[in-house]
C-alpha cells in the first residue's frame, strides 16, 4: 500500500495536468483506479511524511523594520518623532455636544499628551502643540495623518496652520500615507489605550470631569515612563518660542510618505508628480525642501529599510508663501 501511494504521487507529480500531487490528489487518484485498499487522507499524509516525500516549504517571515525606519535620522534614536491623532466624536452624559481628544506620543521617549477639546480645529491643535512642546521641548519631527485639520484646506499649494506652526519652530511635519498600516501605529495605540483607561472606565457628566481624568491619566503615564523620558535626550530646548512667519517665506522641510500609482505618480499638495515609471505601487518619501524649491523622492521598502536611494528630484516653488 505504501509503495502504491509513493508511486501514485510520483506519477501525479510528473504527469498530472492539474499539477496536484498531495494527499488529497493521491486519495482521489486511488479512488478513480479502484484500488483494493484506499487509506484515509490523514494516513496518506503520515506515510508521505515518514518517507520524506513532502515538498512543502515553510513560509518566509521577514523581520519587521525598526521603528521610524522611513526616516533615517529617527531610526537611529538621534532625533525624536512625535505622533499625533484625534479621538473623534465622544458624547458626554449631559449631551451638550461632542468631545474631540487630541493625543500624542513620542517614538523613543514614550512621552504622552492628551488635550480634550469641544471642537476639532487647527487653532486648538496648534494650542495643544504649543503647550506640550513648551513644557517638554521640541522634537525634530511631528507626524500626522492626512485629515484637513492637520494638512489644511484641500487644494493646490494649501499649507495649513499646523504645518506653518511646525515650520516656525523648525519641526519637520511628516504625513503618513493614506490607508496604510504601521506608520501611525504609535498614535493609534495611544488612542486605544487612552479610551480603555479613561473613556471606558468612567462616566463623565460634563467636559470638566473628562478634562480632569484625562490629566490624571497623562500624569500617571509620564510617571511610568519617566526614566525613558529623562534618558532620551533628543529634544530641543523647551525655552524655544514660536516665531510667527508673518510676511516671511516658508522655510524648512515638509515630508509626505506616499504610494505611487500604476504609472509611478504621486499626488502632493494638489500637484501630480512623476517619481519613476518603474517604481509603481511602491512607497516613497517625498521631502519638500522649501529653501531650495525642490522635492526629493526617496525609495522605501520594508524588506530593505536601510536602502533608501534617491529616485528623482523635481523643481517646485510653493506659490502661497505668506503666513
Amino acid at each position: 500500500m505504501e509503495r502504491c501511494i509513493l508511486q501514485t504521487r510520483k506519477n501525479l507529480k510528473s504527469k498530472s495536468d492539474l499539477g496536484e500531487y498531495g494527499a488529497v490528489a493521491i486519495h482521489r487518484e486511488m479512488s478513480l483506479k479502484n484500488c483494493p485498499v484506499i487509506p484515509s487522507i490523514r494516513t496518506i499524509n503520515r506515510i508521505l511524511k515518514r518517507h520524506g516525500s513532502f515538498d512543502s516549504q515553510c513560509r518566509i517571515r521577514y523581520e519587521s523594520p525598526p521603528r521610524g525606519w522611513y526616516l533615517p535620522k529617527v531610526v537611529t534614536g538621534a532625533t525624536e518623532l512625535d505622533s499625533f491623532d484625534y479621538v473623534e466624536d465622544l458624547r458626554l452624559e449631559d449631551r451638550h455636544g461632542l468631545v474631540q481628544v487630541f493625543n500624542g506620543i513620542s517614538l523613543h521617549g514614550h512621552l504622552a499628551c492628551s488635550f480634550p477639546f469641544q471642537r476639532m480645529t487647527a487653532e486648538n491643535t496648534v494650542f495643544a502643540l504649543k503647550q506640550h512642546w513648551q513644557e517638554f521641548g521640541v522634537p525634530s519631527y511631528a507626524q500626522f495623518d492626512n485629515a484637513t485639520v492637520f494638512t489644511g484646506f484641500p487644494g493646490v499649494d494649501s499649507v495649513g496652520q499646523v504645518i506653518r506652526f511646525c515650520l516656525s519652530l523648525g519641526v519637520i511635519p511628516v504625513f503618513a500615507p493614506p490607508r496604510e498600516t504601521g506608520f501611525q501605529a504609535g498614535a493609534e495605540r495611544d488612542n486605544g489605550q487612552w479610551q480603555k483607561s479613561v473613556w471606558e472606565r468612567f462616566h463623565f457628566k460634563n467636559y470638566r470631569m473628562l478634562l480632569n481624568q484625562s490629566s490624571l491619566y497623562v500624569n500617571a503615564h509620564r510617571n511610568k515612563h519617566w526614566a525613558t523620558i529623562e534618558t532620551t535626550n533628543n529634544r530641543y530646548d523647551s525655552s524655544r518660542q514660536h516665531v510667527p512667519l508673518s510676511n516671511k517665506p516658508l522655510k524648512g522641510t515638509i515630508i509626505f510618505i506616499r504610494r505611487t500609482d500604476n504609472n509611478g505618480n504621486v499626488n502632493i499638495l494638489g500637484h501630480q508628480w512623476n517619481v519613476e515609471a518603474l517604481w509603481t505601487n511602491r512607497l516613497v518619501r517625498a521631502e519638500i525642501k522649501l529653501n531650495k524649491n525642490i522635492i526629493q523622492f526617496y525609495q522605501l521598502r520594508r524588506r530593505e529599510p536601510n536602502q533608501q536611494p534617491l529616485l528623482n528630484t523635481v523643481k517646485y516653488k510653493i506659490n502661497i508663501l505668506l503666513y
